[in-house]
């Protein structure tokens, strides 16, 4: 069979023009908003002990509850909290010389976790707890700032592994990094979204 070096060269540069079309879609799409997200600050605290804000995280896998009956100090009560997380955001326009109007403030409708760790032992459900979807609603004014609170470890995950086996084994710390992502949209319905950060220490630390 005798090849045809002129079609092939033809298929060859079609494909590419088309992943090149479609690479580009996707940025414009992603990159259509004229404002970016940025974070100020991103910092958390554990369920069972809402102030004050820190960074990192000291998440306890377990507390033992005395209080309200029938949990006592001779009898306390085990208890998975989850822990929460703060972030702070404002607006930057992608042309400075152009301020933002109410268009362009964003308003989030959904945010994902993820937790890593720096060992690169990152498998969900055997090294770091699952990562999940929150849905949440807030807007990001032209100027300012927004402060808005979240789930960050939910207590399901304390009750299981990798988190779970830190209760029988306080001695034992798991170090992870945990990225969120915020998704919203502004105004006219360009999507938006940023992505932050903030270390998280599990472990079985004792009640006070």
């Amino acid at each position: 069979m005798m090849n045809h070096p002129v079609t092939i060269r033809r298929l060859i540069v079609s494909l590419a023009v088309l992943a090149a079309t479609s690479a580009c879609g996707d940025v414009a799409r992603e990159g259509r908003s004229p404002v970016y997200l940025v974070i100020d600050s991103f910092q958390a605290a554990p369920g069972n002990k809402l102030t004050p804000l820190v960074n990192p995280l000291f998440s306890d896998v377990i507390t033992n509850v005395t209080s309200p009956a029938p949990c006592s100090a001779t009898a306390p009560c085990p208890t998975w909290f989850n822990d929460i997380g703060s972030v702070v955001l404002h607006l930057v326009p992608k042309d400075i010389s152009i301020a933002p109007t109410t268009n362009n403030q964003v308003t989030i409708s959904r945010y994902h976790v993820a937790y890593k760790r720096a060992d690169g032992r990152n498998t969900p459900g055997v090294d770091v707890p699952y990562g999940f979807d929150g849905a949440l609603t807030w807007t990001v004014p032209p100027t300012g700032t927004v402060t808005a609170g979240f789930e960050l470890v939910r207590n399901i995950a304390k009750k299981e592994t990798p988190l779970v086996q830190l209760i029988a084994n306080p001695q034992i710390i798991i170090t992870v990094i945990a990225d969120v992502t915020f998704y919203g949209r502004d105004q006219v319905g360009n999507d938006i979204s940023v992505t932050g950060s903030i270390s998280i220490e599990f472990g079985n630390f004792g009640d006070f």
